[in-house]
């Protein structure tokens, strides 16, 4: 990721309420020959004793299941929305383009559950998505036991305590006051992840631009 201070999303807050929006993640990691494995799942996160820990299922018998039975170390990619930035844009346009975009890297051992701890992140993990509703039918204890009989052994549970956390916001950090508000203008204008960004970018407006304070043009050098 990129190693620049003012690309880092610090607080820890704002990196929680990132992981609660976009919870469906890229789960990563190799078997013990170094085959690459990736799969796509919802993460839970929750904090215990000051430390986070990542909970998700995947499929039995598969072969990112096969890799972390070989291979305990995940990573785990959460990404949020991105857009293309025209150096067009900028007050000094004679520089690359680039792209606006959120992103959180989460590396640790992954743990298998047992069965009584997948069923509890069952119950959890099924109420959190149907938003709470006790009376969804597809909550785990309103399914019927002939389908969790079936399933539940074709699912195994895990947990990974976060050891290295990368949170990287890349949101024109480095441009001044004039090409950043242009920058906001033009994906607005541009609406789905664009506007997304845009919006991400006025949260921050006042903190990089505090009011009377004059910019010479040139923030930062890349």
């Amino acid at each position: 990721m990129y190693n620049f201070s003012y690309f880092k999303e610090k607080d820890k807050q704002t990196i929680l309420k990132f992981l609660e929006e976009y919870p469906f993640a890229f789960l990563t990691g190799s078997d013990s020959s170094g085959k690459q494995v990736a799969t796509q799942i919802p993460i839970l996160y929750e904090e215990r004793n000051g430390e986070l820990y990542l909970q998700g299922h995947i499929m039995r018998n598969t072969d990112h299941h096969q890799a972390f039975n070989e291979n305990t170390n995940a990573l785990i990619v959460f990404t949020g929305p991105s857009a293309y930035v025209s150096a067009s844009w900028y007050h000094n346009p004679q520089i690359g383009s680039t792209w606006n975009y959120m992103s959180v890297h989460v590396s640790g051992q992954i743990k298998y559950m047992s069965i009584d701890e997948l069923i509890a992140f069952m119950r959890k993990f099924t109420l959190k998505f149907e938003k709470g509703n006790v009376n969804s039918q597809t909550i785990y204890d309103n399914l019927p036991d002939l389908f969790l009989n079936k399933m539940m052994p074709a699912i195994v549970g895990f947990e990974i305590k976060a050891d290295k956390l990368d949170a990287v916001f890349k949101l024109s950090q480095n441009r001044d006051e004039k090409s950043y508000l242009n920058i906001i203008s033009n994906l607005e204008k541009q609406g789905g992840n664009s506007a997304l960004i845009a919006l991400e970018m006025k949260k921050r407006q006042t903190e990089l631009f505090p009011p009377d304070v004059e910019w010479d043009g040139s923030k930062f050098d890349s």
